[in-house]
């Protein structure tokens, strides 16, 4: 008896030791000006890579920044989405609305995530930008690497190949211009952000949910990897960056992730 009362207290112990815990989108800080955000951004180790107007409402302008420790974890294979981390500067909402590393960085690195360096990136941020509060869109931490939205919808690997060939990147830039955000070039891929500024575009589908407070997860990213162009598939990074996003609301964009696609394939046709 004596026993089997141990064994259930070191269950009980050990499970509760174990606890799952919510892990936010995003982070929001007190708000700041471009320059003084850029500036704080590279005095605490980041490099700014591009910025724009999310949704091109300058009341969002969006800031990508990166770092050694950001970019060398994206060097590895298939790993490229996490080189860069962004923020927001929403004067709608007065306040910054950051990426935080701890959640994007799980669901794009996976079994390569590296939870003590994630959080250095995060307490990085904090040095430069003060208390960061949570966003309520959150996931369990040992949900975030598995998560799909529901049986039958992708998964992180299951990506979306729309172009193969050589000079892959070449073509993206010239055929999307001014809407190259970012270019950051890893050990052997690139990562582009590309702005989507078209009727069924960013403006279009975040404001038909209502998605503005996540409006940092922008702009969409293109890989450009062993002469293939990648992207996350629409559905998953749509559904990772608005976790508690309900089946009604992505009913309401339901055409919204062929038409990403679409867009995208286009520039590097």
């Amino acid at each position: 008896m004596k026993k089997l009362l141990i064994s259930i207290l070191l269950t009980i112990v050990t499970t509760t030791t174990v606890m799952a815990e919510d892990v936010s989108a995003y982070l929001y800080g007190t708000l700041k000006d471009t320059p003084s955000v850029k500036s704080a951004l590279k005095a605490n180790g980041f490099e700014v890579v591009g910025e724009y107007n999310a949704m091109g409402d300058p009341n969002y302008h969006l800031i990508a920044f990166t770092n050694p420790a950001l970019k060398t974890n994206a060097s590895k294979e298939m790993r490229g989405f996490a080189a860069v981390m962004k923020v927001v500067i929403s004067k709608n909402d007065n306040q910054l609305i950051f990426t935080n590393p701890e959640y994007f960085l799980s669901a794009f690195l996976q079994d390569d995530f590296d939870k003590s360096a994630a959080t250095k990136i995060k307490n990085s941020l904090v040095s430069a930008f003060g208390t960061l509060v949570g966003s309520k869109d959150a996931l369990e931490d040992d949900d975030i690497a598995g998560y799909h939205f529901m049986t039958m919808q992708p998964y992180y690997e299951d990506m979306e190949e729309i172009a193969q060939g050589v000079g892959l990147g070449a073509t993206l830039e010239r055929n999307a211009g001014n809407n190259i955000v970012f270019k950051v070039v890893l050990n052997k891929a690139t990562l582009y952000g590309v702005a989507m500024p078209t009727a069924k575009g960013e403006k279009s589908y975040i404001e038909t949910i209502k998605g503005q407070k996540n409006v940092a997860f922008l702009p969409y990213m293109v890989l450009i990897e062993d002469d293939k162009a990648i992207i996350m598939h629409p559905k998953f990074y749509l559904a990772v960056s608005y976790p508690t996003l309900s089946m009604g609301e992505f009913m309401d964009i339901s055409d919204t992730p062929d038409d990403i696609e679409d867009y995208l394939t286009e520039l590097v046709k």
